[in-house]
C-alpha cells in the first residue's frame, strides 16, 4: 500500500473512532462528508431549535460546525489534538432549514502545532462564516503524552 493510501486509511480510521465518541456533533445532526490527512468536510442542517431571537441561526451552532470540521481535520494524523485558539467571522445571516457545509483545510503543521482554515457555506455556495483554528497535539489516543508527531 502506498504512503498516500496508508495516510488516507489512517485518517478515515481516526475519524471513525472519534465520531463514535463525539456525541455533541451527533446530537447537532452533523455528518462527516469526507476526511483526508489535514482536511475534513462536515455538514449540518439548521433546525428550528438552533434559531436565535432574530429567527436566524444562532452563531454558536455555526461555530460548533466549524469547530467540528477543525477537530476532524487536525486529528486525522493520530495524536490527540485539541484547539489552542480559534476565531470566527460571521459574514451573513443563516436562515432556518439552511444546509451548511464546513470545509477544513490545513494551512500549517509542524511539530505539535497546526493552523487550519475553515469556510462555512450554504448550499447555494454563499460563504456565511470563516474560522481559523490553531491546534496543539497533547498526547496519544489513550491520553498519554505522545511528544511531537513524527
Amino acid at each position: 500500500m502506498s504512503t498516500t493510501k496508508q495516510a488516507q486509511a489512517a485518517a478515515e480510521r481516526y475519524a471513525k473512532d472519534m465520531w463514535h465518541r463525539d456525541t455533541a456533533s451527533q446530537q447537532l445532526g452533523m455528518q462527516i462528508i469526507s476526511i483526508a490527512p489535514g482536511e475534513a468536510v462536515v455538514t449540518m442542517t439548521v433546525r428550528d431549535d438552533m434559531l436565535n431571537g432574530h429567527g436566524i441561526c444562532h452563531g454558536c451552532f455555526i461555530f460548533a460546525l466549524a469547530d467540528s470540521a477543525f477537530a476532524f481535520a487536525c486529528n486525522s494524523y493520530g495524536p490527540m489534538t485539541v484547539a489552542a485558539d480559534c476565531q470566527i467571522s460571521f459574514l451573513r445571516p443563516v436562515p432556518p432549514k439552511a444546509q451548511l457545509t464546513a470545509r477544513a483545510t490545513e494551512t500549517y503543521r509542524r511539530g505539535r502545532n497546526g493552523v487550519y482554515d475553515i469556510e462555512v457555506n450554504q448550499a447555494d455556495g454563499e460563504t456565511v462564516a470563516v474560522f481559523r483554528g490553531k491546534s496543539r497535539e497533547v498526547g496519544d489516543r489513550n491520553g498519554q503524552d505522545g511528544g511531537p508527531s513524527k
